[in-house]
């Protein structure tokens, strides 16, 4: 008889395989803070993982799920976002992991475009969710987390009673590490977001690299990053659930707490992007800043300018990477030179090229393209866009769309999004969703979004500024104008600057010309508005 041994690259295969060495092991703690300042906490051991996994992998199956059919998570950092990535497993489905700040038309795409047919849904999202349902026939159930559920156009369920309900174990249906685990969107600089097909592969590979990006066995991680994004949900929870750590998860971050989180909990690593290293170095200085357990950052985007004096100030090294859902990696161990995002590890060939493929010189600008080291490209798929995917992968490359340059001994430096995209705290804004929202202001009668450069000094992130004509004969009100933009746009989209100027200069096309925006702009200037 041919027995096959479970892979552990798929996610219920890993958890079962923890299982049988610790079972009890708390290898999850998740915190908020309370409106006192207190902590509240929750915690995850393999057994109630795997135990809830099965609840819902049963649930799904009741709500007539097959393997394959796809379901939106849209929530915040809580304990059953991963009893959800775990049950998904074990069913074979395909979660859609969306930030639960995303509203309206944005909100209704993901949803639909993936083919969601239900989605597990934190109580502070179900209303915006019900908002586009209209728009998203393919949604039939909601699972809410932290809720009860209420009679609505689309039936739902409190997670906490599918939870409770009796364990009966099934097999996981999952066989193929190629499969698709997730679809992982991307930030949509050019147009509406595109849904990676991201395999369980693609996980567990990330997983294993621990090791590779520092961590230790006795090291205990800690994020404070989405879930709903690779970053959090690869690096940190896949590390920690690959290694047998213990790990700690913030349900959202937090930066005054920041280090009363790794102190209380002994947390040795965390990881941040680059906009949020300026935000911690900008609290107040303390005397205990560096009584801190934290051995190190695994960073993305540490501006050059504040890597030393972070370290010095927090008591820990920086570990600088630069990578993409779809794949590419760069790697900067404590060591090597500020400002450099690293060197390709032994798997991968990276190359810095120019518009005609050729390898530029060192110090030289191009873009960042990556292989695997035989040659072979890395898997990449975009659901429902063969023609991106193309593009993707042209040439037998992995083309990351970022500009770089490599120095002469081959270290690797992060410059810009190629096109000029707008990234702010790690996120690619697309100009068109906040444009599209300007316009239904009232007192807004044309508008154009571009970036200016980032005021915290974050290499390669921007402003964001909205250029604005305003209504003829009417008082302009930039606080009506902000409030509009928070109540219909996550908080990275949300300008930080209105310029109210006489008309949107254009082209004979009608393209918006943005150099003389820029040139006209200043941050304290005449029409120029913040909050």
């Amino acid at each position: 008889m041919v027995t096959t041994t479970p892979n552990t690259l798929i996610l219920a295969h890993l958890i079962k395989d923890r299982l049988a060495r610790w079972p009890e092991r708390d290898v999850l703690t998740f915190v908020d803070v309370a409106r006192d300042g207190s902590f509240l906490e929750e915690t995850r051991t393999y057994r109630q993982l795997w135990d809830n996994g099965q609840r819902i992998a049963a649930a799904l199956d009741a709500e007539g799920m097959k393997p394959g059919h796809a379901f939106g998570i849209v929530a915040q950092n809580h304990p059953e976002f991963v009893d959800a990535m775990v049950g998904s497993s074990i069913a074979g489905t395909v979660f859609v992991p969306i930030d639960p700040r995303t509203k309206g038309k944005k909100l209704a795409y993901m949803l639909e475009f993936a083919e969601c047919k239900g989605a597990v849904v934190g109580a502070y999202s179900v209303d915006a969710v019900l908002e586009v349902a209209a728009e998203c026939p393919s949604l039939e159930w909601i699972w809410v987390i932290g809720g009860e559920a209420k009679e609505a156009a689309v039936p739902q369920k409190a997670l906490a009673d599918i939870l409770e309900a009796h364990v009966e174990e099934r097999p996981v249906a999952v066989d193929d590490p190629l499969l698709p685990m997730q679809m992982l969107y991307t930030s949509g600089t050019t147009g509406d977001p595109k849904a990676i097909l991201s395999p369980y592969a693609r996980f567990g590979t990330i997983a294993s690299l621990g090791g590779a990006l520092g961590l230790n066995d006795g090291d205990r991680t800690y994020t404070g990053l989405s879930l709903t994004h690779a970053n959090a949900q690869l690096i940190t929870l896949g590390a920690t659930l690959h290694m047998g750590l213990r790990g700690v998860i913030s349900r959202r971050f937090t930066k005054s707490r920041l280090w009363d989180i790794t102190r209380r909990y002994g947390c040795t690593m965390f990881n941040l992007l680059g906009g949020m290293t300026t935000a911690i170095y900008s609290e107040p200085e303390l005397p205990n800043d560096a009584d801190n357990p934290v051995r190190y950052v695994l960073s993305a985007g540490m501006p050059a300018a504040l890597w030393e004096k972070f370290e010095k100030r927090f008591g820990l090294k920086v570990f600088e990477f630069y990578g993409a859902a779809e794949g590419g990696l760069t790697m900067n161990p404590p060591g090597g030179p500020v400002g450099s995002i690293g060197k390709p590890p032994p798997t991968l060939i990276g190359e810095i090229v120019d518009e005609e493929d050729a390898p530029c010189a060192p110090g030289v600008p191009g873009e960042i393209i990556f292989k695997n080291a035989d040659g072979s490209l890395p898997a990449v798929a975009y659901f429902k866009n063969a023609e991106a995917t193309a593009a993707k992968v042209r040439g037998g490359w992995l083309r990351m769309g970022d500009i770089g340059y490599k120095d002469a001994d081959g270290w690797y430096y992060f410059l810009y999004r190629k096109g000029g995209g707008i990234r702010r705290n790690g996120d690619f804004i697309n100009p068109a969703f906040v444009e599209k929202e300007l316009a239904e202001h009232p007192l807004v009668d044309d508008v154009f979004v571009y970036g200016v450069p980032a005021s915290n000094g974050v290499p390669g992130e921007k402003d964001v500024v909205a250029a604005i004509v305003a209504v003829k004969d009417q008082p302009f009100d930039a606080a009506s104008v902000f409030a509009w933009c928070r109540a219909r746009l996550e908080s990275s989209f949300v300008p930080q600057y209105l310029q109210v100027v006489p008309e949107i200069p254009k082209t004979a096309s009608e393209k918006p010309q943005e150099r003389f925006l820029l040139e006209a702009f200043k941050v304290d200037g005449v029409g120029v508005y913040t909050e």
